[in-house]
């Protein structure tokens, strides 16, 4: 067993057993941070993190029309379709791909900046596939943003060899003019640009490897970090995953955990212990 470097970080598991559930026939979710009509306490939010849920849409149903604002939302697709509509396109009226239609399959990843409001609509319009993907919001470092889209796709084989960077902030940080809001350049070139000190990459573990994390993700500002692993429900139970080689830090699919107590450049190791490939999600936070 790989022996930890990080002994001065405090990792406490958040079993998927705690996390708050909802199943109402089309949509089955799971909750990491209080949501909805669930609430508890010690799961308020972690940093700038404030939801992460674990979500399945059954075929032909979705989400109707809702807004939102001032939060960072962004969807991390695990498997089956979801399509976006913003709420001034009729379905039908598509034409081509833009910000206002898309429909996102595996690895795909969708941003939405609430900001000054919002409306849009997500539904599995598949005939038969169910959807699953994670649905994260984290909270901006200013209100009354210009609401804006982006879409990235982020492929499977770069995730098997490394941890992705899918997140970074804003290059031009919170005081970025409207021309620099426009140009969204992020930090990290070919990451979705973030209104926070946050980053996020994504990896998958085959059996008996491991991938490192480096606090900060090479973007962050704030030195003092906040870093959580989420191991999402995808091989069926078979995946499992070791933080910091230990052994009280042994994640099961569905099981989350907060790490506290780091600051950038100190590096955060997964193995991955279990029967299956371990698809890993990391959310670095200020």
């Amino acid at each position: 067993m790989s022996k930890s470097i990080l002994r001065q970080a405090k990792i406490t598991p958040h079993l998927s057993s705690s996390r708050g559930h909802n199943s109402i026939g089309w949509l089955d979710t799971y909750h990491s941070f209080s949501f909805g009509h669930w609430h508890d306490p010690r799961f308020t939010h972690f940093g700038s993190l404030r939801v992460l849920n674990e979500d399945r849409v059954q075929p032909n149903t979705g989400f109707p029309t809702h807004p939102h604002r001032d939060f960072e939302i962004f969807s991390y697709i695990l498997s089956g379709e979801l399509t976006h509509r913003d709420s001034m396109l009729t379905k039908g009226d598509e034409g081509g791909p833009s910000d206002k239609f898309y429909r996102m399959r595996r690895g795909d990843v969708q941003f939405t900046t609430g900001g000054t409001g919002i409306a849009h609509s997500e539904f599995n319009e598949h005939d038969k596939e169910t959807v699953h993907f994670l649905q994260i919001w984290a909270m901006p470092w200013k209100r009354g943003l210009t609401p804006r889209y982006h879409t990235c796709h982020f492929p499977e084989e770069d995730k098997r060899k490394d941890f992705v960077k899918i997140l970074s902030p804003l290059k031009a940080g919170e005081s970025a003019t409207a021309q620099e809001e426009t140009e969204a350049e992020p930090t990290i070139p070919n990451t979705i640009p973030i209104h926070a000190d946050f980053v996020m990459g994504a990896g998958i573990i085959a059996p008996e490897s491991k991938f490192e994390w480096t606090v900060g993700g090479d973007a962050a500002k704030t030195t003092q970090r906040k870093v959580f692993i989420h191991l999402p429900m995808v091989k069926g139970g078979k995946a499992k995953i070791r933080l910091d080689g230990r052994e009280d830090a042994e994640l099961s699919e569905g099981d989350g955990a907060f790490i506290d107590g780091v600051q950038i450049g100190d590096r955060l190791m997964v193995e991955s212990i279990g029967e299956a490939e371990a698809e890993v999600v990391v959310l670095d936070t200020a």
